[in-house]
């Protein structure tokens, strides 16, 4: 999707135009080999892991407010590993949960509280000013 939101914003080469048109499960390291051709193609420097981790939270946080997303989806990746280097950063992390079983069995039956809360770090970092300029 990335891709071809880059397509539409103008940014235009042959690998850009490949990667967008990869089906979504395909294999992850075709997505990499693509994703950093694409950027060599255009002029971009791949960003730093950590950097680039964050620019995915705050997405992440974006897509919950939109609801393209559940609270429980979450629990899906290694987000806990991320260094969060902001309040607003470490307070959206600190309510992530570390897989789906543990939604139920730490949350128990306040899940609706617990997502009031995720909904509203997550608002509260997507409207802070990012760190990064890029972000």
């Amino acid at each position: 999707m990335i891709a071809a939101e880059a397509l539409a914003a103008g940014l235009d080469t042959p690998t850009l135009c490949e990667l967008a048109g990869l089906p979504r499960h395909a294999d992850t390291r075709d997505i990499r080999d693509a994703f950093e051709q694409a950027l060599s193609e255009a002029g971009i420097e791949l960003p730093d892991p950590g950097l680039a981790r964050r620019h995915a939270l705050r997405r992440l946080a974006a897509r919950l407010i939109a609801g393209e997303i559940a609270a429980g989806d979450l629990a899906t990746d290694d987000w806990w590993e991320t260094e969060a280097e902001t309040a607003e950063e470490r307070s959206f992390l600190s309510l992530i949960q570390h897989c789906a079983c543990c939604i139920e069995y730490t949350l128990g039956l306040d899940q609706q509280t617990w997502t009031a809360e995720l909904r509203s770090a997550a608002l509260t970092l997507t409207s802070s000013p990012p760190t990064d300029p890029a972000c």
